[in-house]
């Protein structure tokens, strides 16, 4: 008998470590195929190796090439770790490539983090496939009564939680400096300026607190891509500092869960690491000086009890997350992943699946549809677009992959010319 499989499609290093994570938590045993999207944030290998997550096999697809795919249709599971437009277009060209045939791949999605905008939009386009995992008690109830408003079966929706939650709980230690981690986000805060002025109070903090080591925990090298664009990386800002900076602030890369092994107080300002460092009851402070604003994503954490201000830490704040509050969002769950791999098994117990049936078929939202499908390189009946002269696959697609193509040369030119001395400085710890 085959070995059995499941394939995680991913369109960036974020999306692939949930979409592993996942994988290894739905399907035990299973040989894990990645197949990573060519895209502006296609993962590198240095940003792979941070991961930690090494799959059976690997390959770099198209929306368009996995139609077709014969290897993926051979699949067990396949979960879609894709922005909500790919997880449509590949539903709905799957789910017509598919058609008629005895077996198909069980269909998985969901989100990487937390919802905390744009619900609706992200929900829609993932409706469809055979399970929508919510990454708490809250996202599901919320997004069950989305699909049961709109016709959509709301028992595709199944609650889990973050798969990388997990590690071993937190013990201060007297064998190393309190550490303080800043994890840092690409686009959180925005503009040089908000992100500069960032790293001169954890600078000051740092200065105040002589005796503390303070981590800049930071996500991708210059020029690298991630989910998000990071104009304003911090290696290049560091240099930037009004005073230089002190010895105990660093800037460092690895995997979040090893930094966290060595945390005593994780801050941010809305990344998921606050969820992580919570599940392992870690001091976990959630920025203020910058707003309490859904443009930020820290509203989300308005009733955790871990708002704290950079004159809190100054003081000695040390936040503790609000149990109640904790366990609605998933927190602290033993096996989150039990009932996903209960419908996993009744619906392969069960015969056939049915066919793939997006919410968004051309028949309710055309307009709509044939857009998300155009930049995907789909037409309408889910069949790649045929090339156009000049390369592409279409006049949006062309426009869309030129723009992306030129950033990403813009930015690692940047990387090249401007941050090496600062590399070999900063990120090497």
């Amino acid at each position: 008998m085959p070995p059995r499989r499941i394939a995680v499609i991913a369109d960036s290093d974020t999306r692939w470590k949930w979409g592993a994570s996942v994988a290894r938590r739905i399907a035990p045993g299973h040989a894990l195929d990645a197949l990573f999207l060519r895209t502006r944030a296609t993962p590198t290998e240095r940003q792979l190796t941070e991961i930690g997550i090494v799959p059976d096999t690997r390959r770099e697809v198209t929306v368009a090439e996995l139609v077709d795919d014969a290897e993926l249709a051979a699949a067990d599971v396949v979960v879609l770790a894709t922005v909500g437009g790919t997880t449509l277009a590949l539903t709905h060209g799957l789910g017509i490539a598919w058609e008629g045939r005895e077996r198909r791949p069980v269909m998985v999605t969901g989100y990487v983090g937390v919802v905390y905008e744009k619900m609706v939009d992200g929900l829609m386009t993932r409706a469809g496939t055979d399970l929508v995992l919510a990454n708490s008690a809250y996202d599901a109830d919320r997004f069950r009564a989305a699909f049961t408003s709109v016709g959509v079966d709301p028992d595709t929706v199944v609650e889990c939680a973050l798969p990388f939650l997990g590690g071993e709980p937190y013990a201060p230690s007297t064998e190393r400096p309190f550490t303080l981690t800043f994890a840092v986000q690409p686009s959180v805060p925005k503009g040089r300026e908000a992100r500069l002025g960032l790293l001169e109070r954890a600078a000051a903090h740092a200065r105040r607190h002589p005796e503390r080591l303070v981590l800049m925990k930071l996500r991708s090298l210059p020029g690298e891509h991630t989910t998000h664009v990071e104009a304003d990386p911090y290696q290049l800002l560091v240099e930037k500092l009004a005073e230089p900076a002190p010895a105990n602030l660093r800037l460092v890369y690895g995997n979040m869960g090893e930094v966290l092994d060595r945390t005593d107080l994780l801050v941010t300002v809305s990344s998921t690491a606050a969820l992580e460092s919570m599940h392992r009851g870690i001091p976990t402070a959630i920025l203020t000086d910058f707003g309490v604003r859904e443009a930020h994503g820290n509203h989300y954490f308005v009733h955790s009890g871990c708002l704290a201000s950079w004159d809190d830490l100054d003081a000695g704040a040390a936040p503790r997350v609000d149990p109640v509050w904790a366990a609605r969002q998933g927190v602290g769950k033993s096996d989150p992943y039990a009932a996903a791999r209960a419908r996993i098994a009744a619906l392969t117990a069960a015969g056939p699946l049915p066919a793939l049936r997006p919410y968004y078929a051309p028949q309710r939202a055309g307009a709509y549809l044939a857009g998300i499908l155009e930049r995907n390189g789909l037409d309408e009946k889910g069949r790649p677009l045929a090339p156009v002269p000049g390369g592409g696959t279409g006049p949006l697609r062309t426009v869309v992959r030129r723009a992306a193509r030129s950033g990403a040369q813009s930015l690692y030119r940047v990387g090249r010319e401007k941050v090496a001395p600062a590399l070999r400085r900063w990120g090497r710890n």
